[in-house]
């Protein structure tokens, strides 16, 4: 018999996912675990392993479509099987997680064989309403509900308001407009028909300068006047208008709104019209600290491999800086405050599919050597598209480097679920005062938004001196 597996909720309350990528094709023999497919949920990419062996039937959802949880999106079987009918894959082996790392295969209470990771969905979870359904209902129900209303119109006041003196013609005008908009004739307003009818203008003759393309009064009397310019015929002006259009399309590149780029677009929205934002921002000489880097990149004492730049010692700086003001670590949660005594580190990252914010579990407790390969191997997984979402779940503080793209400083919207987001800007040459002299130094901007309900101006300005005191001096990080 054939067998259908559908998507499942890759363990992230998800309602839907895009198909990126197919990895097997009909025909295919598989085996259990084998990658079937890559798709696109709203957090990263993710690789769908297959629950069973056997043949590929037929490929049911085509790259680039949107499909939600539960829609077959795969058929195992033969050409044979399929015309037997096809048996789905039941609720708890089709809502799954990422695959375990090695692949396992273990068994649910209904005996039948399913991946590690594999789970149900919560009941919580909501489809997505099919486009035009709630529509189509409310109409359903207003005809239903309005009884001897005519369906082709809605139903008349009950009471009709009294008319003015110039009642009838208004009315004539409002009919004729009505009717004009309905038949694709020229827009005009009712006392604007009533002037055009009184000179025998006939409004189709009229080209429109309207804000809306509609018919003005000035353009009725110049008609009249015979000073205005013939209007275009309809088979000219729709001509002009798709030429146009056309034109105007060839100039625009359309992005799909959807996958990380709205989840994180949602997440900014509800951060800045949830938190009230507080921005702060310091200059600093990190002479010292762009010193220490460059003996760090020399002298190789870190690995290698290990890529050495400013921002692992401002990372170093941010776990330090927070022991120091633990405060800024917290977050808001009902009528409680809850200041985290661990630091899990987030770092923005600008990935090819949207900005996402891994972050780096327990960063407090780690040296200069783990930080720098924790922060490598984050920044290659993000780059990748693959950073799971578990990597992207609980952080506690975020840094984004500003600096990168040669930006000095910004107001960096906060990570919801923190109360805290440090900007670290480019590093410049600029002149300093030294004990009383002007020298060039090697200057950066630092500026860190802060959620004012959790914490007030002294916590972010001692955590903010904090970040930039390491900086000046990287040797009392290490003290």
């Amino acid at each position: 018999m054939a067998f259908e597996f559908p998507l499942p909720d890759v363990g992230e309350g998800l309602t839907e996912a895009d198909i990126v990528s197919w990895k097997v094709a009909p025909g295919d023999e598989v085996t259990v675990n084998q990658i079937l497919v890559e798709i696109e949920t709203a957090k990263s990419l993710v690789e769908l392993p297959s629950p069973q062996a056997g043949t590929v039937g037929a490929l049911l959802v085509e790259e680039g479509q949107t499909v939600e949880v539960g829609t077959p999106i795969i058929r195992f079987g033969g050409a044979d099987d399929a015309g037997a009918g096809a048996e789905t894959m039941s609720a708890p082996h089709a809502e799954a997680t990422a695959p375990a790392s090695d692949g396992a295969v273990t068994s649910d209470d209904e005996g039948g064989a399913t991946l590690v990771g594999y789970g149900a969905k919560a009941a919580s979870s909501k489809r997505r309403p099919r486009k035009g359904g709630s529509a189509a209902a409310s109409q359903s129900g207003a005809a239903e509900a309005s009884g001897t209303a005519e369906s082709s119109g809605p139903a008349a006041p009950a009471t009709a308001p009294a008319q003015p003196e110039t009642g009838s013609a208004a009315a004539d005008g409002a009919a004729e407009s009505a009717e004009a908009a309905s038949a694709g004739k020229p827009l005009a307003k009712p006392p604007v028909r009533k002037l055009a009818k009184d000179l025998g203008i006939d409004l189709a003759s009229v080209t429109p300068t309207g804000s809306r393309g509609e018919v003005t009064r000035a353009d009725v009397q110049a008609a009249a006047d015979g000073t205005a310019a013939p209007a275009a015929t309809g088979a000219t002006a729709a001509g002009a208008t798709a030429s146009a259009s056309a034109d105007v399309a060839a100039l625009e590149e359309r992005i799909p709104f959807k996958g990380v780029v709205k989840m994180m677009a949602k997440a900014m929205v509800d951060s800045a019209f949830t938190m009230p934002h507080v921005t702060e921002f310091l200059d600093v000489d990190v002479t010292e600290t762009m010193a220490f880097v460059r003996r760090l990149k020399a002298s190789k004492v870190l690995g290698e491999d290990v890529r050495v730049s400013p921002l692992l010692i401002v990372a170093k700086a941010v776990a330090w800086a927070v022991a120091r003001n633990p405060r800024i670590n917290s977050t808001l949660d009902g009528d409680d405050i809850v200041v985290r005594k661990y630091v899990n580190l987030g770092i923005a990252a600008a990935t090819p599919r949207g900005l996402i914010v891994p972050n780096i579990k327990n960063a407090h407790t780690m040296g200069l050597t783990q930080l720098a390969q924790e922060m490598q191997d984050l920044t290659a997984l993000a780059r990748s598209g693959k950073t799971p979402p578990a990597d992207q779940a609980g952080g506690t503080i975020t840094i984004t480097n500003v600096g990168v793209f040669g930006v000095d400083a910004g107001t960096p919207i906060i990570n919801p679920g923190e109360a805290a987001i440090l900007a670290f800007g480019q590093v410049r040459k600029k002149p300093w005062v030294v004990d009383d002299e002007i020298v060039p130094r090697e200057i950066t901007t630092l500026s860190v938004s802060a959620d004012h309900r959790v914490v007030d101006g002294e916590i972010i300005s001692k955590f903010l001196a904090d970040v930039g005191r390491g900086l000046e001096d990287p040797s009392v990080l290490l003290a």
